[in-house]
């Protein structure tokens, strides 16, 4: 009789042993990822450098962006950004968080922040809802962060502004937007 409570008992604390790895978040309109950030700007990746962060303890990725153009906010020349996690270099030991979005070197990207954490981390609003990648298709630079940018927000979270901004989205594809209109849209949402 012992052994089926021992088998059960072993079971359950391989399950309480488990990793999480799901992050959740609401899903962000384009009106709420520009309304609430306190930086946009659209930008090229310079550098990523994975270390142990100094101020937190944790290994965090330091991420250094040109910039090209700000929207929202003041920024100089660069920007550099603080997530948590990443891959020491040194050493096997990595800290992954699910939903942190990473950046690729050489590659642009346009990115709403919010304001910086008492320990200096800012990760895009929403996480990866808040960092659009700038693809070149078809000789014509376009956004897209793989979500569908005509969704509204869900009723409880939508924002208290009755302004309508439309978004020229990509016949087709949902996903994707001509630079030139993104750019215009968050400036309007913004303009309010």
């Amino acid at each position: 009789m012992k052994t089926p409570f021992f088998v059960f008992a072993l079971f359950l604390n391989f399950l309480a042993l488990g990793n999480a790895t799901a992050t959740s978040v609401l899903p962000l309109s384009l009106e709420q990822l520009s309304v609430r950030a306190n930086l946009i700007f659209h930008a090229k990746v310079l550098s990523n450098e994975v270390k142990r962060d100094t101020q937190s303890g944790q290994i965090a990725t330091f991420t250094k962006f040109k910039i090209i153009d700000t929207i929202k906010g003041d920024t100089g020349t660069t920007h550099t950004i603080k997530q948590i996690g990443g891959q020491l270099q040194s050493s096997n030991l990595a800290l992954r968080i699910q939903g942190v979005p990473s950046f690729t070197v050489g590659r642009d990207y346009v990115v709403f922040l919010p304001d910086v954490s008492s320990l200096g981390f800012c990760s895009p609003l929403g996480l990866h809802q808040g960092s659009f990648s700038v693809l070149d298709i078809d000789g014509e630079q376009t956004v897209t962060n793989g979500r569908n940018l005509l969704r509204p927000a869900p009723a409880a979270s939508r924002t208290r502004s009755t302004l309508q901004v439309p978004l020229a989205v990509k016949a087709g594809n949902p996903t994707q937007s001509r630079l030139a209109d993104f750019m215009n849209t968050v400036r309007a949402y913004n303009a309010q």
